[in-house]
């Protein structure tokens, strides 16, 4: 005998999915819909099913945009000589909050992870090269991965592709926690690591 209906059981489910919610909080969230008016619901539904149908990749930078290209590429004030590469979206906003980096980005969508399987031809790396090596504006990249071992490995593998050619690499300086994430940085922290970014040899 089923004590939980069908439709609760599923929500349920398909939270449990999201990354960093468990049982008892997806149990939480889906009780909460339940509890409070319909239309709490339906706007909910209404955004994510906007999610995939009004948001895409930029072709150039690969963050999400509702416009191709995004809003930082399309810029003509921004400085196209420089390019930060950075693990995700997220990174690209706390980068932005700063307002002290001005060049454009490059989103690899995840990071060298061989234990899950992941490997360069996973991630945005092979755009990358192509994106740098049809620029002749491109001097720095800078690699803005997360100081951790999967951020560390993917910021030697990126940097070993541009040895011997004109373009300079650097890392952010280590005013970044190891092990933590940028999205979590505060505005000074990451300012600090900008301004701070060292050549990776």
């Amino acid at each position: 005998m089923q004590l939980t209906p069908a439709p609760v059981t599923k929500l349920i489910e398909e939270f449990s999915r999201l990354p960093g919610i468990g049982p008892k909080t997806a149990s939480r969230l889906t009780f909460y819909l339940l509890r409070n008016p319909a239309d709490r619901a339906k706007v909910l539904a209404e955004a994510l099913q906007q999610l995939h149908a009004k948001v895409t990749f930029c072709s150039q930078c690969f963050n999400i945009t509702e416009n191709n290209p995004c809003a930082v590429c399309s810029n003509e004030h921004r400085d196209p000589s420089i390019i930060c590469v950075v693990e995700e979206p997220l990174d690209v906003i706390a980068i932005e909050r700063t307002r002290d980096y001005h060049g454009l980005y490059h989103v690899l969508h995840g990071v060298i992870a061989p234990v899950e399987g992941i490997g360069p031809e996973d991630l945005r790396i092979a755009e990358l090269l192509q994106r740098v090596r049809a620029s002749d504006k491109v001097r720095e990249v800078i690699i803005a991965t997360n100081p951790n071992l999967e951020g560390e490995a993917t910021a030697m593998y990126i940097a070993r592709q541009f040895q011997g050619s004109k373009v300079k690499t650097t890392r952010l300086a280590r005013g970044l926690p190891v092990g933590g994430d940028l999205e979590y940085a505060d505005e000074i922290t990451l300012s600090r690591a900008l301004s701070g970014r060292s050549e990776i040899s």
